[in-house]
């Protein structure tokens, strides 16, 4: 018994003082989810962007649009570009062509994402109505 009460006296004054995080730790800890939410606010348009694309680009292909000329393709897709405001793509930017009986509508881009000061984010962005 009398080990009991000393082993319970060693371990009382150490856990009074490890409890919490050290106040440091908590700036360092919202330093690194600030910096990480800023880098997601800044790459999130890009994506949802390409993802624009990716859509207007699947929609045509699968839409009566598509059985026409190639011409008639990219009209189709700047129409769907004003609607959609998509101003990294245009329709001279896509490549139309066919695998089998399907059309296949191709497209690649660049998009820099400023963070800070001189530094950048740089995504090369690509798809296909295929994919």
């Amino acid at each position: 018994m009398h080990k009991q009460r000393m082993h319970a006296r060693i371990n009382a004054p150490t856990l009074r003082r490890q409890r919490g995080v050290s106040f440091m730790g908590l700036i360092i800890g919202a330093v690194i989810v600030i910096f990480l939410a800023l880098l997601g606010l800044k790459v999130a348009p890009a994506y949802i962007e390409y993802f624009s694309v990716k859509k207007a680009v699947t929609g045509i292909a699968a839409s009566p649009d598509a059985k026409g000329t190639v011409g008639d393709i990219r009209k189709a897709f700047d129409k769907r570009a004003q609607i959609d405001d998509i101003s990294v793509v245009s329709g001279a930017d896509l490549e139309v062509s066919k695998e089998g009986s399907d059309v296949v509508i191709s497209f690649a881009y660049p998009k820099k994402v400023p963070l800070f000061s001189n530094v950048s984010l740089y995504f090369d962005f690509a798809g296909s109505s295929s994919r």
